[in-house]
């Protein structure tokens, strides 16, 4: 068997999610089961280079996970003869951190935002574009069961026309003094590059480009619900930036999107982030796993009467869609760059589509701002 050596630079690793999803469940899995088989049989193994500021954080990472190697020294690292980079540190300082790799002749993988302004974001697709190199943006909601399904009922027809998606994202994100924040302080922070509009809106524009109709118009009204909050040190600070995003969407085709997202919001639906698409054959209610669905044919008639004890259980007629055999979302988006890399495959989660989401995000700040629907231009290639 073959084995084709992908060096990885991975900074900014050291944080929760880059720990959890991108190191531990994806790399460090792809490791595990062998690396990845490219159609002539060879196998592309991963092997990172983790990097980031506090040597004493990567150090005590590297030997909990079995890494060995790691740098706090990026220079050095950029000049190695590691094929990508990827970053999931701060968004404020990913446009330069990229620039710098792209200059390196390095392939580019990150988070999002990509930037924190669509002329950063179109500034760092063109870089790429130039250099040759691959580029590619974690889009992960794609690869959730939950969509996965939604997009298999697409496919099939089920819904016959759309006409409307429904999305509740959010939950409680303690404040800091009597519960401890289960996110990061900058969040809340706008000159930071903190914001549910910024972070989400990104999230939500690949979804819908990519399952339900390309994005072109938006409203949006943000909100900074709570006003003050505590710091990882027990300070408290003003809460600069958004907290919740109610936005609606104009797609492609006549479907209408709107979308909640707060992190001021309290759950009681089946999941974090939920999605009910409606059409004229069939709905589905979808969360990150779970999906149910209720056809035309089992549809109920309810006749509007507040005298007396809804008569119809709505939460029944709905039929579960099984599940099939799902990977964790970060790990099948890295398989695929991985592959993209070694030559196999198109990779179409590039740059540019980071960058479209980082346009939604600013158009959505704008439309707050000014009070009005604003429309969606489409970014050229």
């Amino acid at each position: 068997m073959k084995e084709r050596r992908i060096g990885i630079i991975m900074h900014g690793v050291t944080g929760r999610m880059g720990t959890n999803q991108h190191l531990v469940r994806s790399i460090l899995e792809i490791r595990r089961q062998g690396g990845v088989a490219l159609k002539d049989g060879t196998r592309v193994m991963p092997d990172p280079l983790l990097v980031g500021r506090n040597a004493a954080k990567l150090e005590a990472l590297a030997r909990k996970h079995g890494v060995e190697r790691w740098t706090t020294d990026l220079a050095a690292a950029l000049k190695s003869k590691d094929e990508i980079f990827f970053d999931a540190a701060s968004t404020q300082l990913r446009p330069k951190l990229l620039k710098r790799a792209i200059a390196a002749g390095k392939h580019v993988y990150c988070e999002k935002p990509v930037a924190t302004t669509l002329a950063e974001a179109k500034d760092l697709y063109a870089a790429a574009k130039k250099a040759r190199v691959k580029h590619g943006v974690v889009q992960d909601k794609l690869w959730l069961p939950g969509l996965l399904k939604l997009k298999k009922l697409r496919d099939d027809g089920f819904f016959g026309r759309i006409l409307s998606v429904r999305g509740e994202f959010g939950y409680w994100v303690f404040e800091g003094d009597r519960q401890p924040a289960q996110r990061p302080s900058w969040n809340y922070r706008k000159q930071e590059g903190g914001g549910i509009i910024l972070d989400m809106l990104c999230h939500w524009r690949y979804v819908l480009d990519n399952l339900f109709g390309e994005v072109k118009a938006v409203s949006c009204l943000g909100a900074t619900h709570i006003p003050h909050r505590w710091d990882e040190n027990g300070k408290q600070y003003k809460a600069t930036a958004d907290d919740a995003a109610y936005a609606t969407f104009q797609l492609a085709g006549g479907v209408i999107a709107h979308f909640n997202s707060s992190w001021a919001v309290r759950v009681r639906r089946d999941d974090l982030l939920t999605l009910q698409v409606d059409g004229t054959q069939g709905s589905a209610v979808a969360g990150l796993r779970r999906c149910l669905i209720q056809s035309y044919e089992k549809t109920p008639k309810p006749v509007w009467n507040p005298d007396i004890p809804q008569p119809i259980d709505f939460f029944a007629g709905w039929d579960e869609v099984p599940d099939e055999d799902y990977d964790n979302a970060f790990k099948a988006q890295w398989e695929l760059f991985l592959r993209h890399v070694a030559g196999e495959g198109r990779f179409p989660w590039n740059l540019l589509e980071g960058a479209k989401g980082v346009q939604l995000a600013e158009l959505g700040l704008k439309s707050w701002k000014q009070k009005k629907w604003l429309a969606v231009p489409r970014l050229k290639s």
